[in-house]
């Protein structure tokens, strides 16, 4: 075949499948147009939408969980887009989230389809599967791991690593973002892939948590409504990666080798060992143990092994942001920094650090945690669900197959919950006779049979975390050369997990004697 007729092939191809969906399209709006009128029922309200196009100009390229807060002053706390022909609800407040994720979980416990998760290499995610049989396989996986009272057995783990950022710290302050998120211990990376893999992250460049992050960032490049036409359009899969207008492919084609090496190098490297005969103590050894015991089924291994790398992307990322958004509030919030240092203070005597058995004794601090979570949700906008079958709440139509999207942001900036929602304060999580009230803000990591597996490893680590750094050091803020005080504005970052951007601090020890203690404490 000529390079002529193989262009003609293409287009003709290309002319199909975009024939195909404009029928599809033209198909899913007179049906949806049927049903309401057959029910006398409406979608939720939202902002107008075109033919064809839908309402992929109203999509919000940057903040969008602002957006979609902002249009619920207007249409209400359900609000109706179309991503092209695709329906998209987006729920802002706790309530309606309660009442369709969690008690009617059968209708919303699934997920989008997405195509250019597919192309990445990321359907391997337990957290972003369908649901389905081999989505409860591989979550039953995690959950043996990562339950509640399963947890406690990595606090050793926990504490021995956060010991380490706090040397790390001490030793090079300028550095403290790199000690809490990127490839130089990172403490959240660190924790995970001890417990995970059974690998210590050295105080060098890690190459596991450097290929981590730069395929989680392109992940969340991709993943809200009208970030990437093909989730929309499917049939634009189909056209050559070298063809006008198919950037996606090509991006895709680089994330997925990306993906691959995650799944594939760190299992790689403890399967290598186990047939060495060097002793491997970690999730993913127990778990390969236990299949080959049973005669090393394949299916499952697959399972353990996609299992294992959604634990570490997933565990790593999230942690980093609240970290950094703790360290963000104590230099906007000085007050704040101090009450929680004498309530520590007034446990400890600064003769020890903090440990996990001091959670339930320092309630301040708890609230101080929780107002870290409320104040930047680490997931804006959640992990979409999506609708198995035809719903109706309160009147309005929600079609099979739709995304609903949880506006965590709005939730937790809600007026009505949360009084002056842009403050740090952690006060509003205690009553008045000091003690802790009962919002403790599950709902941030999710709804219904989707919420976090690993929520609680997640909460005993950034507990940990900030309980620590606050101990020993105090952050305070920056001074410009002429010593004045510089109170940083820091932007977040937007995709489906928001970092804080790079800002200036001043971190030092509270003391010689905490500095000592550092440098001196082991794990009990």
């Amino acid at each position: 075949m000529s390079p002529f007729q193989t262009l003609l092939s293409v287009l003709d191809r290309v002319l199909a499948a975009l024939g195909l969906f404009l029928l599809t399209v033209a198909s899913a709006n007179i049906i949806n147009r049927q049903y309401s009128s057959h029910r006398a029922i409406t979608y939720p309200p939202g902002p107008e939408s075109r033919p064809i196009f839908g309402n992929t100009h109203h999509i919000p390229a940057n903040k969008p969980w602002i957006t979609y807060a902002q249009w619920a002053k207007q249409y209400g706390s359900l609000i109706h887009i179309k991503d092209y022909s695709k329906h998209v609800i987006i729920i802002n407040s706790f309530k309606d989230a309660v009442n369709l994720l969690e008690k009617r979980s059968n209708i919303y416990s699934d997920r989008p389809a997405s195509i250019m998760i597919k192309l990445m290499g990321w359907d391997f995610n337990v957290g972003l599967m369908p649901y389905g049989d081999e989505w409860r396989r591989r979550r039953k996986i995690l959950q043996k791991y990562f339950k509640k009272d399963i947890a406690v057995v990595y606090q050793p783990i926990q504490t021995q690593k956060i010991h380490d950022m706090l040397r790390n710290i001490l030793e090079t302050p300028e550095d403290f973002i790199s000690h809490y998120k990127t490839q130089k211990s990172s403490v959240a990376a660190a924790i995970i892939m001890s417990c995970v893999y059974g690998h210590d992250i050295s105080r060098t460049n890690d190459y596991y948590v450097s290929l981590s992050e730069a395929a989680v960032e392109k992940l969340s490049e991709t993943f809200f409504p009208g970030a990437v036409a093909v989730n929309a359009i499917p049939s634009l899969q189909y056209i050559p990666s070298w063809f006008p207008g198919a950037g996606f492919k090509r991006f895709a084609t680089k994330t997925k080798d990306l993906t691959d090496k995650l799944q594939n190098m760190p299992y790689n490297h403890v399967r290598e060992n186990m047939s060495q005969g060097v002793a491997a103590t970690s999730i993913l050894a127990d778990l390969l143990r236990e299949n080959d015991a049973r005669g090393g089924s394949k299916e499952v291994e697959d399972g353990i092994k996609a299992a294992s790398a959604t634990s570490y992307a997933a565990g790593a990322d999230t942690t980093t942001s609240n970290i950094g958004t703790f360290i963000y509030a104590m230099t906007r919030n000085p007050s704040v920094q101090q009450k929680a240092q004498q309530e520590i203070d007034n446990l400890t005597g600064g003769q020890r650090l903090p440990n996990h058995d001091d959670r339930n004794s320092l309630p301040y601090v708890e609230a101080l945690f929780r107002e870290v979570m409320r104040w930047r949700p680490v997931l804006p906008l959640g992990v979409a669900h999506a609708a198995l079958n035809d719903d109706v709440y309160n009147g309005y139509y929600i079609p099979k197959g739709s995304t609903v999207i949880s506006n965590i942001w709005a939730m937790t900036h809600d007026e009505s919950i949360y009084t002056e929602p842009d403050a740090f304060k952690p006060e509003r999580f205690i009553n008045g006779d000091g003690k802790l009230n009962d919002d403790d803000l599950t709902f941030v990591f999710g709804f219904g049979r989707r919420i976090c597996v690993g929520r609680h490893m997640a909460s005993s680590t950034v507990w940990l975390i900030t309980a620590s750094i606050l101990a020993v050091f105090n952050i305070r803020r920056d001074k410009d050369e002429l010593s004045n005080e510089i109170l940083p504005t820091v932007d977040y970052t937007d995709g489906l997990v928001s970092h804080p951007l790079p800002f200036r601090c001043s971190i030092t020890p509270r003391s010689d004697e905490l500095a000592k203690l550092v440098m001196e404490v082991e794990i009990e």
